[in-house]
């Protein structure tokens, strides 16, 4: 499949990740990094006009992507996903049928706290998970990690660069190749060419596509102001 954009060791692809991933060989990315939907139909806050974000709605998804992710991940490699709590089971019982291990659950603190439910959400979660027995990073990182809001948002779930960078940084090396089968408005692969990381990422909407390509074609110092990060 041709590249919608590729630079300096960093691809996006447009289309179904099923579809992407499949053609993807075995056993070369050393790392995957995603931000999957989290199956709550969400079309983000005050009456946003954006739309509900596709496989929000249904989770057949969920097993093709892991099997594919395993499948290309070499061995002994971490696979980090954020995912939808009310579903926390859903997604666990995938990824243990598939063969990942959980070992780390990621907790990131938000700096604005959300509308008011039963509580007022003010943290999101995701899940370090192991293919075989991944080294222990040099240095390990708390599992609490800090999540300032992103000021003008290029997506309705649209992830800190700072954290993903953090993230990343923590459990990979310069040259490293992660995947990102859903890499929405591009911050995975936006921290990728900061860090001196190779990068596959896949998107479904081309709106977002665009998106991510016009970010990755800015300066670095571009990218690092506010309306970006």
């Amino acid at each position: 499949m041709k590249a919608y954009y590729q630079e300096k060791g960093i691809s996006l692809y447009h289309g179904d990740c099923r579809d992407v991933l499949h053609d993807i060989e075995s056993e070369s990315v050393e790392m995957a990094l995603t931000d999957p939907p989290y199956l709550v139909s969400y079309k983000g806050r005050w009456g946003s006009k954006q739309g509900t974000i596709k496989g929000d709605a249904e989770a057949s998804w969920i097993a093709p992507v892991f099997v594919e992710l395993w499948r290309i991940l070499v061995a002994d490699a971490l696979c980090f996903s954020f995912y939808g709590w009310p579903h926390a089971d859903t997604f666990m019982t995938v990824w243990k049928l598939v063969g990942f291990r959980p070992i780390s659950q990621i907790v990131c603190v938000k700096n604005v706290w959300g509308l008011d439910y039963f509580t007022r959400s003010q943290h999101e979660t995701a899940y370090l998970l192991a293919k075989g027995k991944p080294a222990k990073p040099h240095t390990a990182i708390s599992d609490v990690v800090d999540w300032q809001r992103v000021r003008a948002p290029l997506h309705p779930n649209q992830k800190p660069l700072a954290t993903i960078s953090k993230l990343m940084e923590a459990y990979t090396r310069p040259a490293t190749c992660i995947v990102d089968p859903f890499v929405g408005s591009g911050t995975t692969l936006v921290a990728a060419r900061n860090l001196g990381r190779r990068a596959i990422g896949i998107e479904v909407e081309e709106r977002y596509c665009e998106i991510a390509a016009r970010r990755l074609s800015q300066a670095t110092a571009e990218l690092s102001r506010d309306s970006w990060v």
